[in-house]
């Protein structure tokens, strides 16, 4: 845990929750071992959206279609959601949950690996979830900036790795060092990109929140 379990839990203990829906779902996907986002990410996503409004929302990693159906729910209405998932057997399950809770004409779910599906994607969006693979956020970075409007939110989850981030290399299992150097990498670019205002909250498993200005003064 980033933060002390008592405050998470106390935190999450005042979180008014999802439609009954999404809560049989999310209780499918923990019997079932899928990570999905944390109840805490689930109220900053909620909170980020109310904000920024988007009428075209972009996510790179779908899994079993959680995060996006919770989405949909807090979007203003006709907003468009696209995304991204390669897993195979993962895919078919996320096309059946939009379907199952009606949500099919609103989520678009592309087929095949990210940094090949983003170089194909055109127009803008207005807010970009990102939360896929850890070790390939840095790779999807130049097509996620392409594709995110001026005043847009790029919201990364899971960018402390449970705290280990701010570990030494050797600190950190051998098999875990390329995904550990990476997400290091990434959040200093993150940081210090001309055209992104970025900050790094201890929310979750790590979240940050970042946007696009060409102007924002730096």
């Amino acid at each position: 845990m980033i933060t002390d379990e008592r405050l998470t839990a106390f935190i999450n203990s005042l979180d008014t929750g999802n439609p009954a829906y999404l809560n049989e779902l999310e209780k499918e996907a923990r019997e079932t071992n899928v990570p999905i986002i944390r109840t805490e990410t689930q109220s900053l996503l909620r909170t980020l959206i109310s904000i920024n409004r988007p009428a075209r929302i972009l996510e790179v990693g779908t899994a079993i279609g959680f995060s996006a159906l919770c989405m949909s729910e807090y979007a203003p209405q006709g907003c468009q959601i696209t995304t991204i998932e390669k897993y195979e057997k993962r895919i078919p399950i996320a096309k059946e949950n939009f379907r199952r809770f009606g949500k099919e004409e609103q989520i678009h779910l592309l087929e095949g690996d990210a940094a090949e599906v983003l170089r194909e994607l055109s127009g803008s969006y207005d807010f970009i979830f990102m939360d896929a693979a850890k070790g390939q956020y840095l790779h999807f970075l130049p097509d996620t900036l392409r594709l995110l409007r001026d005043g847009g939110l790029l919201i990364s989850d899971n960018v402390l790795q449970d705290g280990d981030i701010l570990e030494s290399r050797y600190a950190v299992t051998r098999r875990d060092r390329t995904i550990h150097a990476r997400m290091r990498e990434y959040l200093y670019v993150l940081k210090h990109h001309p055209e992104l205002i970025t900050s790094v909250l201890p929310v979750g498993d790590g979240v940050a929140v970042s946007v696009k200005s060409k102007n924002n003064g730096l």
